[in-house]
This record gives C-alpha cells, structure tokens and sequence, in this order.
C-alpha cells in the first residue's frame, strides 16, 4: 500500500519497517498495522486538532500542567505558536498516560515509540490470530459479559489508584483478547486529584461499561463507581480492591446523568418483562 506521509519518517529512521494495512479510523487518529521490531505492532497517526471532534475539551484540559507561562500565553490567544503547543501537548497527554499506565500495571498496549505525533505501540491480538475486535463488536453471553465487565471495573480501579480517569471510557475503546480487555484511546484523560470533574466524569465512564454488561441487574447493585469514588477519596482504594457495586449514594452526592440513566434502565426491564426480548429500544 501508499505509505502515509506522516510514517515515511519512522520508516527513515529505522523505527517502522513497512506499512501493512490501515487498522481503524477514529475522532482523534488514524492507526495503521506495521511491521516494527520485528514483528506486527500499532501505529497511531494524531489528527491536528482542527479535525478532530472533541466537545467541551475545557472539562478535560482543567488541571492539566502547561510547560511554561510563555506557552500558556500562546495558547490562550490561539496564536500560531500557540496552536502547535496545544497540539503537541493534547498528543502527549494520551503517550504520557499509556506509559505511566503500563508502568502501573493496567492492561493497556505497550507502548514503544513516539515520533513526530506517531506512536508505536503493542498490536493487541485475537483470539483467532487477527486483531483483537472491539467490546462493541464481541458476541458475549451473559456469564462471559459478567467476568469481561468485571476484568474491565478492575482495570478502572486500578488507573483510578495511579490517578488517571479515562473520560471517554465505553465497549468501544476496550479491545478484547484472550487474556481479557485491553483499554485504548486516552486523549480525553484526566488527573483524579487534579481535576474538579473528575468524580462525575469517572462515574460516566463506570455508567457506561455497566449498562452495556446491565443483564438485567437492578440499577442499585450497579453503583461501582459511586463505591469506587468513595473509597478513593478516602484513601482506601487499592489496585488490587474488589468492589461490590452496592453503595448507598448520600442524596447531595446523587448525579442527575446517572441518575436518568438509571432510570431509564429500569423502564428497558419493565418494557422487556411486558413485551418480550424483541423489543427495539433503538428504533
């Protein structure tokens, strides 16, 4: 195939042997499969941020470090300079996460090199031979659903206890292999402590792997995240914490989205207890 402009450097420098195929295209990156070190691996291509489709980013930039004052002028005046240092740094927000990530032991693809807003990571693989497909695309049943929504939580604690929250966590940027998920696609992470959203923004990202793995649990006995927040901000989360996903919500603390979703659960099972499971509730 045509190499991509943007991988004829890497293949310059020695980093990218060959372009096999593209792999996917997302909101942010094009990724491509490569051969890398000898064998398959991932490139991501980062999108300048004019493509991309990101809505109210300033929920995901609070908190987050800008290197010096003279930057932080720039891209507030959305200058030439300015623009390029908001770029490099939106790219380096998700290379930073993954390897402090893959550092603290979270099953995320291992990362190897990042050149010129291309980064080289770990092709994660299927179980028959391919690559490894989407949550959103896997064919589970209720038991294997219950151990992947588990493996996932667990994942999610463990980011939780090295700071990071996803923010756009869902069956699509899991990938599942034969050792269990793999989490993708960090640009939107946030720092726990540092950001003032992050409790809500982690129990969106919690809401929406649960109500996808729902099986017609009641929505009280779906509360990890709610459990999860409250044992980090009490010091008692560890990676290796078993949650229960029982948690009674104090009424100050009650967020509305969830609570709506909640609701809406609970409208799905009775609609499916009254008609039967041919229901369509995406018509």
């Amino acid at each position: 195939m045509r190499i991509p402009p943007r991988l004829v450097p890497l293949i310059e420098y020695g980093i990218i042997q060959s372009v096999v195929r593209p792999l996917l295209s997302g909101k942010e990156a094009q990724v491509y499969l490569v051969e890398s070190g000898g064998e398959l691996r991932a490139a991501k291509v980062y999108k300048s941020v004019q493509e991309r489709s990101f809505r109210n980013r300033s929920s995901y930039t609070e908190g987050r470090q800008v290197r010096n004052t003279r930057d932080q002028r720039a891209m507030g005046k959305h200058s030439r300079y300015g623009r390029e240092q908001e770029e490099a740094a939106w790219n380096s927000i998700e290379v930073d996460t993954i390897y402090k990530l893959d550092a603290a032991g979270v099953r995320v693809p291992k990362p190897f090199a990042f050149v010129d807003g291309v980064l080289v990571m770990e092709c994660i693989g299927g179980s028959d031979g391919g690559v490894a497909l989407r949550i959103s695309d896997c064919h589970l049943d209720k038991e294997q659903g219950l151990v992947v929504c588990d493996q996932i939580l667990a994942e999610v604690v463990k980011m939780l206890c090295a700071d990071v929250v996803h923010a756009d966590l869902s069956v699509y940027n899991v990938l599942l292999e034969e050792r269990g998920p793999v989490i993708i696609d960090f640009p939107q992470s946030i720092g726990a402590s540092k950001n003032p959203h992050a409790r809500k923004i982690l129990l969106r990202d919690v809401a929406n792997i649960t109500s996808f793995f729902r099986f017609g649990r009641a929505p009280e006995e779906l509360r990890y995240g709610y459990e999860m927040w409250d044992l980090y901000e009490r010091g008692q989360l560890a990676p290796d914490t078993v949650l229960t996903g029982k948690f009674d919500i104090p009424e100050h603390l009650v967020d509305a989205d969830i609570l709506l979703l909640e609701m809406q659960q609970i409208e799905e099972d009775e609609a499916l207890a009254e008609f039967g499971e041919d229901l369509d509730f995406d018509s």
